[in-house]
Order: structure tokens, then sequence, then C-alpha cells
């Protein structure tokens, strides 16, 4: 029976098994149970007869063990006797100090100042010094180096003392080597973040409203006696006639006896003086008075100048080579009385600096103000690091993009791969022309169709207008279904929202130990139910904390550190998102192929590099952004923490190709921060459909590629040009490029930054762009021929709105302010409030499921586009606010029974 069904005894591919378990366990380092489950899959692949759940689990465990030690026993082989003893050195604390060496080095900077920005480099030196940043660990999986560090970054010191030699040194190697690369990143990142200039222009700007007083009653007496000049001069111009008119020539002493009439000539001698003190000269910009008080703020920056060129190895491509040769020399200039103009580079002096370097009054000839220089110098190094033109060869975040790009042999064997999987040609001919007809078709069919199209208007100027979408009528049969089911939701304490998602689902078992062991924790789901509350909820341990060992300090402190972490959130909620697809209900909302990426903004009330200021959304305070996606079964599919409100087109790409599970997303929806041409271009390359809301519709220029081309209304509007050639030109590294981003290779984020230059786009990023623009011309089209798609963009806009109020619910501990001051940090408490609310939909969906069947079956009118209107952050039946209780009680059937739609509330 087993031969004719084609089916496989166990024994005869255990050792094939064991195989593959063994480098999956190596390259990855999963958890028992996603072992166990990738077991399960691959013997069902290749139709074995599956073993008993014991024996396979003891298979599971033998194999990871294995893979572990090897792990630790390859870094440990590493090391010499020196160096080990130097890491070893880490654990200890020394005489007078609170702390062991270890916890004080991985403490980065939370301030944005001159001297901590000083420490952050010194502290970079320290850990250069330890010398491990030198060996040479690219046999390791990285997945499986950064688990390792991040048990030495969070760990505590006593634990990692407990371990054998192996794993305890190769714990502490991996955490070295990632904190030599994070400290430079922390360092950078407190130099990007300075708000040095800012602090310059703000000053600035309060002198000259101070000053202000002062100039309007000088300049006031100098028009008055002005006037005076003006009435009595020989020859005035008629600006009409061109003819000479007005009164004969008056005597000097005549006009100055009239001036002084209404001006006196010392307080006319006083304003000039005023004027000359007060206003900048005539051949100066903008930007001089802020720059020359930032020269007057030399003692903040000196303290760094020096250490930052010794501890952070830069690099340079040819465009920002000179700032970075410049960079170097600071410090040799530094502290010297004279400096010649032969000393500096002078083409760095652009505008302004050029006066305050070379021109400034207290200069003795000769001679030149270096330290005017310096924040020249400073200044520009600053936009080019933030462009990737200057780079830190031994950071992971301010590197340089280029060099992580495919290249040589390995583009050339991935190519085939990433050409097949995103459809896109080797040769840019035939496609271009494919998208040239599609784009002229498409003007040409929606032209025509105008007459019939009351939803656009064409002002003077050729420009497209839509009228504002109406709101979508909600039928008597709507309002009645959703009034139905939702009172039949069983009400219930978030805490046990949670425990009962686990228990449908066993997403508290992608919990695993950061330290690779079994989970040995009775009751491990109720303490992580409760961490997610703590922290979901931003309420910490008081409010959580039972008489129970699952709920009692110790145990929630240890459970912290040691499960709870950034990727097993994201293994748990991959089982959450798989979880809601499945649900009817949310199946009639959507197929999981829209999505949405919008920002969630956080007040970061402590001291902290990583948020940074933005009145609108912040108050005085700094701030932080949760870009987060969402797809059309309501979803949350994953997100990302960036500091303050950056553009969100910056990081989409990234959010798309990080998302936590889920199906691929084939239409995007964003609002109009993440818009940009280049990463139209970019998104479509990928196979995605951007669908950005487009603010503003009459400033977005419209592009055609045939010039001669007739497109009826169109035609004022349509008047940029794509340039095919250009494209054509750069398509291999065009390829290159999105083959780079598609298989994580690079960073998305990265690659705008060096594409873009602040919107000052490469020839590179031009052709991108060139690309984006037949995209963003026929998703215009498409929004003004049809209204549908619009309102689909605007449901799927507010499903992400919804989801955002139903995030301020949750989290409402603290006044909803985030208190984290790394960035670790905050990407842990708000994977947990990512995963509590997909718990809380998923939760919602399952009921909301239930009682549509039943209202069916009772003969209610339930019609199926009423169904697809219903809304999963319901809220009111979900008691999140001080009561806390994490004991499940018994459910039949696993769920609760629905209640009475009209039982009145005490009942």
């Amino acid at each position: 029976m087993q031969e004719a069904g084609g089916w496989k005894d166990f024994a005869e591919v255990s050792e094939q098994l064991s195989q593959w378990l063994d480098a999956r366990a190596w390259t990855t380092g999963d958890g028992p149970k996603a072992l166990f489950d990738a077991a399960a899959g691959w013997l069902h692949e290749r139709r074995v007869l599956l073993p008993g759940a014991s024996r396979l689990a003891r298979l599971v465990g033998s194999v990871r063990e294995a893979a572990n030690q090897r792990l630790w026993d390859t870094l440990y082989g590493l090391l010499n006797s020196g160096q080990r003893a130097v890491l070893d050195s880490l654990l200890t604390v020394p005489s007078g100090a609170r702390v062991s060496e270890l916890d004080r080095l991985r403490r980065g900077p939370v301030r944005v100042s001159g001297p901590q920005m000083k420490w952050s480099l010194e502290r970079a030196e320290e850990i250069v010094d330890l010398g491990m940043g030198a060996l040479d660990v690219t046999g390791i999986p990285p997945r499986r180096l950064a688990e390792l560090s991040r048990y030495g970054v969070d760990g505590k010191a006593t634990l990692l003392r407990r371990h054998g030699d192996s794993r305890r040194l190769a714990t502490l190697l991996a955490t070295a080597v990632y904190l030599t690369t994070r400290a430079v990143d922390d360092a950078l990142e407190v130099l990007i973040a300075t708000k040095l200039l800012a602090k310059a222009e703000r000053e600035t700007v309060k002198e000259k409203i101070r000053t202000l007083p002062r100039v309007e009653r000088a300049s006031a007496k100098l028009a008055t006696a002005f006037q005076v000049v003006f009435d009595t001069t020989s020859e005035q111009v008629d600006t009409d006639t061109g003819e000479v008119s007005g009164p004969k020539v008056a005597s000097f002493e005549a006009m100055w006896e009239q001036i002084e009439a209404v001006v006196p000539r010392r307080e006319l001698a006083a304003a000039i003086a005023a004027l000359f003190e007060l206003t900048p000269p005539l051949d100066s910009d903008a930007d001089e008075a802020w720059r020359a008080m930032l020269v007057t703020r030399f003692g903040t920056v000196r303290p760094f100048l020096k250490l930052l060129v010794k501890v952070v190895d830069f690099g340079a491509t040819p465009e920002g080579l000179p700032v970075l040769q410049a960079l170097k020399s600071l410090p040799v200039l530094m502290g010297r009385k004279k400096v010649g103009p032969a000393e500096i580079d002078t083409d760095l002096l652009v505008g302004s600096w050029r006066r305050l370097v070379l021109a400034a009054p207290h200069l003795e000839p000769g001679t030149v103000d270096w330290k005017a220089y310096v924040f020249c110098v400073l200044e520009q190094f600053h936009r080019m690091l933030r462009r990737k033109e200057v780079f830190a060869k031994n950071s992971s975040k301010w590197g340089d993009p280029r060099a992580k790009l495919l290249a040589g042999e390995a583009w050339e064997q991935a190519k085939p791969t990433v050409l097949a999987s995103l459809g896109l040609p080797v040769v840019a001919g035939e496609h271009l022309a494919a998208r040239s007809v599609l784009l002229d078709g498409t003007y040409r069919e929606v032209a025509g169709r105008l007459p019939e199209n009351s939803q656009i208007v064409f002002d003077d100027d050729g420009r497209l207008h839509f009228a504002a979408l109406e709101p979508e009528p909600e039928p008597a049969s709507l309002l009645d279904l959703r009034a139905a089911v939702n009172a039949m939701l069983p009400r219930v304490d978030l805490p046990e929202v949670l425990l009962e998602v686990f228990s449908w689902t066993g997403a508290d078992q992608a919990f695993t130990s950061v330290t690779g062991g079994e989970a040995r924790l009775r009751d491990l789901h109720v303490t992580i139910a409760a961490l997610l509350v703590a922290h979901g909820c931003n309420v910490g341990y008081t409010p959580v904390i039972g008489g129970v060992d699952a709920l009692k300090y110790g145990r929630l402190s240890h459970v912290d550190q040691t499960y709870l972490r950034l990727s097993t959130y994201r293994a748990a909620n991959a089982t959450l998102i798989q979880a809601q697809a499945s649900i009817p209900l949310a199946q009639a909302w959507g197929g999981g192929l829209v999505a949405s990426v919008d920002g969630m903004r956080f007040v970061v009330p402590v001291p902290s590099v990583y948020a940074r200021p933005n009145p609108k959304y912040f108050g005085r305070r700094g701030g932080a952004t949760w870009l987060n996606m969402i797809n059309d079964q309501a979803a949350g599919l994953g997100g990302k923490v960036v500091a303050g409100t950056p553009r969100d087109s910056l990081y989409v790409l990234d959010v798309l190709y990080d998302r936590d599970g889920g199906k691929r997303p084939e239409m995007i929806v964003t609002d109009t921060a993440s818009y940009s041409d280049i990463v139209f271009g970019l998104l479509t390359l990928a196979g995605f459909a951007y669908a950005p809301q487009l603010a503003d519709l009459p400033d977005q220029k419209m592009w055609r590629i045939d010039r001669t081309a007739d497109y009826g209304a169109f035609q004022d509007a349509a008047r940029g040009r794509v340039d095919l050639a250009r494209i054509e030109r750069h398509w291999e590294d065009i390829l290159r490029i999105i083959g780079s981003i598609h298989t994580g290779a690079v960073r998305a984020y990265d690659v705008i930054r060096m594409l873009s230059r602040d919107g000052r786009p490469t020839p590179l990023g031009d052709a991108i762009a060139h690309y984006g623009r037949i995209a963003k011309t026929l998703h215009i089209l498409r929004l003004a021929d049809e209204p549908a798609y619009r309102r689909k963009i605007k449901v799927q806009a507010n499903l992400q709105e919804g989801r955002h109020a139903l995030a301020r619910k949750i989290f409402h501990g603290k006044a909803g302010q985030l208190y984290q001051r790394y960035q670790d940090g905050m990407e842990d408490q708000i994977g947990a409030l990512g995963l509590v609310l997909n718990a809380l939909v998923l939760f919602n969906t399952r009921y909301m499921d239930a009682a549509v069947t039943r209202l069916r079956a009772g003969g209610f009118d339930v019609r199926d586009e009423d169904v697809a209107r219903l809304s999963p952050f319901v809220r009111h039946h979900v008691n999140m606010l001080g009561r806390y209780s994490f004991q499940l009680p018994d459910l039949p059937g696993g769920m609760r029974p629905l209640r009475d739609p009209d039982a009145t509330d005490e009942e």
C-alpha cells in the first residue's frame, strides 16, 4: 500500500533530512518549532511517511544543538590566547566601577552635542582598539552572527560568565564585531543629528527680530531724507514719457536745509551707520548671517575634529574626494595663529563662505580665517555624507552603497534569475517600445472619453484638476449589519485576547531564547502575553506583575531580555498574518495583493540621537516615525522605525522587501510624501503597481514620449518629455541597481540617497526617474479616467488610518509617548505594538466572521457588498485599561460564545 501510493519510509531519507536540517540550522538559527515545521514540510514534499512527533523533535533538537556548537567552536577557533584574554576582560567590573566593561561599551550616545560627539568617537576608538574588527568572520552566516551579537548586547554579563569557554568567547567576539561598526554608526548619527547648524540659523533669526526696530527706524529716517533729495532734484524723469520735468536745480545748501528740517544731520549719520552695522553687504547671500554666527561656536566642534578623522575610516567618490581631503587636513590647521590661502582648498569656498574665510575684517593681510574654513568644510562634509559621496568604510549604516551593489561574476550569476523574477529584459529596446505604445494609447483612450467624464476639469493653463470624491453612501442594510455584528462580539480584556489568539495560532512558540537553548519555562506564553501588554500598551511591568511565577518581576525581566526581540516579533507576526488570510471575512475584504505604507508619529521625550525635531508633530520634543505596511485584509505586514519625519519615499521599498509575512503585494498605496520620480521608477522596475495619493495635482507634470502627438485636452498638461534614449543608455546599470535591491544586497534607502543627491539626481538617477515618469503618467491618467480606482486607493488609505487610530488606543500609557533612547529599544517596543495590533485584528475578524455566519443562518439580510465594508478595528468590546488578568477561561470549541445582539448591556 505504501509503495503503491509512492510514499517512502522515513528511515530511507533520515540521513538526507539531517544534512538538510544541519544546513538550515547553520545558516538561519531558526528555533525548534520553525525547524520542526520546515522538516515536516520537507518530508511532505518528498512523499515521506512522517515519523512520530517525538522522534522528529529529537532529530531537530540534536541537529540544532550540533549546529550551535559548531558556530561557537568556529568563532572560538579564530581567537588567539591574547584575544581571548581581552574578550574575557570585558566581563570584569573595574575597581570603583558599578558595571562591567561590556556594559559600559555597549551603551551608545543619547544626546546630540559636541561633548557627546567626542565621547562617541572615544568609545568607537576604544572598541576598534580591541582588534576584533580585523578578524575574518565572513565564513559565518550573517544572521547567526547577528543573533549571537544580540545576545551579547542584551544579555547580562553575569549570565555570559556561566557559559563554557567556546560559547562565552564566541558570543563576546560576535558582540565586539557588531559593536565595532555600531559605535561608528552611533558617532556619525550624532554628527548627522547635530543641531549646530539649525541652532545658528535660529539664533540669527532671533537676532534679526531683536534688531528689526532699529533697522526700521534707521530706514525710515533715511527714506525721509532721500525723499527731500528726490523732490528737490533738478531733473526728474517722467517714467511714462521719458521727458525731463520738475523744478530747477536747487542749491546744495538749500537742499540740506530742507533735509535737516525733517531729519537732523546727526540722526541721519547715525541711521546710515546703523544700517551698515545691521544689514549685510550688497553682494552677500542669505546664509552669511547664520554662517558668521556659526564661526563663533568653534568651541563646540574643536574637541572631536581630530578624533573624527582618526577613528572613522572615510572613503569618497571623485565628487566627494575634495571635501574628504579638506576634512583630513583640518587637524593640521587647528591651533595655528596664521594660515595662508595656499594651505586651504579655495574651490570649496562657495557663496558667503568666500567672504567669511578670505575677507573677514579682523584678518591680517595674506591670512585666512581657518575657523570659518573648518565650518565651511564641515557643512559640505555633512551634505556629502548624507548623499553617500563621502562614506565610512568601518560603518554599516554610513558605508558605501556602491560597494554593496552586485557586480562582476556575482551579478552575472544572479542576473538571469532576477530578470526572470521581475519580468525585465536584458535589452531595453522592445520593452521601452511597448511602454511607449501603452502610454500613447492610454492618452488617446482617456482623452476620447473626456466628454463623458465629469470628474476632471482643465484650468486656463491646461493643468488637470479632479473633482472631490463624494463619500460612498452607507445603506440601511450596512448600518444594520454593522450594529448587529458589533453587538455580538464578546466582551474581553486585552490580555485574554492575546492568550486566546496564542491558543489558536501557536504564535507564542515563535519566541525562542536568544541563547539558542530550548525553552523550559512553565507558562511561558503567559509571561509573553504580559510583556506584550506592558510594551504594547506602554504601561511598563508594574500593572502586569502578579502573584504567580509567570508574572513575577524576575521572570518578566528575564523573558524580556532573552525571548523578546525583533526577529521573534516578526516570526510571531508571520503566523498571525497567515491566520488572518485564512478567514473568509478577511478574504471578502481583499485578496492580500493591495497594501499601503504610511507613517505613525511618536513623541520621544527622552534624550535620543534617534529622535529628530519637527514642531508640527512633536512640539518642542524630538520624535520618531513608525513606517508600517498593511494589506487589504487588515493585516499589518511589517514596518520600520526611523528618526524624525523623513520623506517616506526613502524607505518604502525597504519596508516592502522586509515584510514579516503574507503575500507579496502587487499594488502599493502611499501618501504624497512617499512620491518621487525615482521611487516611481524603482517600484515599477520591482514589479509593483505604485499608486500614491497625489496632492496638488495641478503641480504634477504629465509626461509624453512622442512630442508631435496630439492628445487633445491633455496637450498642455503633457508638457514633459520622457527620454527613452537616456533610459536605454543606462539600462544595464538600472538592472544592476534593481537586482541588488531585489536580492537584498543593498538597502533601497542608500540607493535612493545615492541617486537623488538631495533633489539633484545623478545621470543614472535621472534615467530611472525618466522610466518612472511613464508609470507616473499612466497612474495620473487612470486617476482621471476611473473614479473606482481613486476610491480603491482612498479605501486602502482609510484602512491604514483606522489601524493607526486603534494603535493609539492600545499605546495609551505615558500619554502615548515613546520612552526609548536607542533605536533597538524603539524597534522592540513598536514591534510589540504591531503584534498586539495584529492579534486584536485577528480576534475581531474571526468573531465577526462567526457573527456574519450566524446572522446569515438566522435569515438576517446579509449582503456581500455590506460584508466587504465591515471594519476589524472596532474596540468597544475590548478593555485595555487597568484590568490585566492572564487567566484564559475554558473555551469549548476554541472560541467564546457570541453575545445576543438583542440583549441589553446588563445581560
